[in-house]
């Protein structure tokens, strides 16, 4: 069945956000930072695990640069900031909504598990790439809501969309993305999940939704300049 990967690891984030939220009502103050800044170190980790990816500087550079002029026309930050406003007002006294939201759809959805096991998934094979990354996802899930708060629930949005949309074009895609793209790709969207470590570990808040445009840019900016 098409689509069969990520409705299972949509169902993992499910899964472990409700887990996550439920114990995360036996953590104290004092627990949830630590566990925030433990949280942070790891998010960072990721983060520069694929930003150091990069074999194209330049381009990364010029995607965050043109990305976040795109992102900052757009509103992204603020929309998202509103979209996480009016959840906060329905789950009020359940953690950061929008900090929760966007934080764990960059970590759902930035890296080369996502794309391969889309790829995987919409070219007919069985998508054991994302069934792999569900598992990993769903454990991911349970410590960020017990420390973020039911905002990671949300992130099953862009995760549907993201990778849902991937597998549904897989023949294109495939194409498009090729091995170069996704490893610029991943570049971008690392230094972005470093700026949300940056945020998590209490040094600065960054605008990262009105980077998130950098993640597309980049692709378009390889297939220019004959890169890709």
């Amino acid at each position: 069945m098409i689509l069969q990967g990520t409705l299972v690891n949509v169902g993992a984030v499910v899964v472990g956000s409700l887990l996550g939220r439920w114990a995360g009502r036996f953590l104290s103050p004092r627990l949830r930072q630590t566990m925030m800044a433990g949280l942070g170190l790891a998010v960072l980790l990721i983060g520069l695990q694929l930003a150091l990816q990069s074999q194209q500087l330049m381009v990364v550079i010029g995607s965050l640069i043109f990305g976040g002029l795109l992102g900052e026309l757009i509103g992204i930050e603020a929309r998202l900031e509103r979209f996480g406003q009016k959840l906060q007002a329905k789950f009020s006294g359940s953690g950061g909504i929008a900090e929760g939201f966007v934080t764990a759809s960059l970590l759902f959805c930035v890296g080369a598990m996502a794309i391969m096991g889309a790829l995987q998934d919409g070219l007919g094979d069985r998508p054991t790439i994302l069934y792999a990354k569900a598992a990993l996802d769903g454990v991911a899930a349970i410590a960020l809501t017990s420390t973020l708060g039911i905002g990671v629930i949300f992130s099953v949005i862009p995760l549907l969309l993201y990778q849902g949309g991937i597998t549904l074009v897989a023949d294109l895609a495939s194409a498009v993305l090729t091995e170069p793209v996704i490893s610029e790709m991943n570049a971008v969207g690392g230094l972005l999940i470093v700026a949300i470590a940056c945020d998590l570990l209490g040094f600065k808040r960054l605008p990262v939704g009105n980077l998130l445009p950098s993640v597309l840019v980049v692709v378009g900016l390889l297939w220019s300049f004959g890169l890709a």
